[in-house]
């Protein structure tokens, strides 16, 4: 009778904090991001601002592409994920204060760009095998359920009083920070690499060279940009144009309508996990043409 091999816990208790600090602080980010645009709307900012917004989160995450990863990786990911946090904090503040929202916003982009790799290298240092994989589906729920729900309630708060939904997502990060301190603090994966600006620059684009030589990472590299910058497009559209086409003039509408996209990208993740597989990924390209040909019927 051959021995039983006891698998350690799952939910361990730097799990837990791992999951209840990325979902408060994934709300906060969702919710904050419909406050402002109702903030933007309700102070009269001119139409171009609201995607500006955007842009300041895309530019500052590309800006911060080479060093996030490597900074996650030479500092103790409990610790990046804890500074990341009180960054959006610091800007939630701001805005709170009635400072610039774009220089505000901008901090909170970049904690939430610090935030996002550590978050998932931490994983590999919390839990190995199979639980390394339940785990990261545990994350990426946690992520879904915190886009729902920070979406909806940051639209719904925001028409009910401004300072209170901006002192909501306040709140909810204060909850992340704390949390945040119960993730175990371990061991760099690089402690004795050296900060250097130019060396970090430098891995970065040898990695991305590598990358790009293969030709399945080209191919993802490629689809991945075409299809994030429609979904971003797409995002904002559904926050400005739709209303202005269905004359609707509440914050709350707008965010549910994105509520049940959220739900809808869960329903289509689950039948992508058994439709598509490595060997038929190019199953993906008709659904992807298909998505082009609504998308222009929508427009009319």
């Amino acid at each position: 009778m051959k021995d039983l091999i006891v698998s350690p816990p799952l939910l361990t208790r730097g799990i837990k904090a791992l999951l209840l600090s990325q979902f408060f602080s994934a709300f906060a980010d969702n919710a904050l991001l419909f406050v402002i645009l109702a903030q933007l709307k309700a102070k009269l900012y001119p139409d171009w601002s609201q995607p500006i917004l955007q842009v300041v989160f895309v530019f500052t995450y590309i800006i911060l592409a080479p060093f996030v990863g490597q900074i996650a990786d030479c500092f103790a990911k409990g610790r990046v994920m804890l500074l990341a946090n009180i960054s959006k904090l610091i800007g939630a503040v701001g805005i709170l204060l009635g400072l610039d929202p774009f220089l505000c916003y901008g901090l909170v982009v970049i904690g939430a760009a610090a935030y996002s790799p550590a978050k998932y290298g931490i994983l590999a240092e919390l839990t190995t095998g199979n639980n390394l994989v339940k785990a990261n589906g545990f994350i990426e729920a946690s992520t879904i359920a915190a886009i729902l729900f920070g979406s909806v309630a940051g639209g719904f708060f925001a028409d009910i009083d401004l300072l209170y939904a901006l002192a909501m997502c306040v709140l909810f990060y204060v909850i992340a920070v704390v949390i945040n301190l119960y993730i175990p603090r371990l061991v760099p994966a690089k402690n004795k690499q050296k900060w250097v600006f130019r060396q970090l620059i430098l891995n970065f684009i040898g990695l991305f060279k590598t990358l790009w030589r293969d030709h399945g990472g080209r191919f993802s590299l490629i689809g991945t940009s075409l299809f994030w910058g429609a979904g971003v497009t797409l995002r904002f559209l559904l926050v400005l144009w739709v209303p202005i086409a269905l004359n609707i003039t509440d914050n709350t509408t707008p965010t549910l309508l994105n509520g049940v996209v959220a739900i809808v990208i869960i329903i289509g993740a689950g039948f992508a996990a058994h439709i598509i597989t490595l060997n038929k990924v190019s199953r993906c390209m008709p659904v992807g043409i298909f998505i082009g040909v609504i998308i222009i019927i929508l427009s009319m």
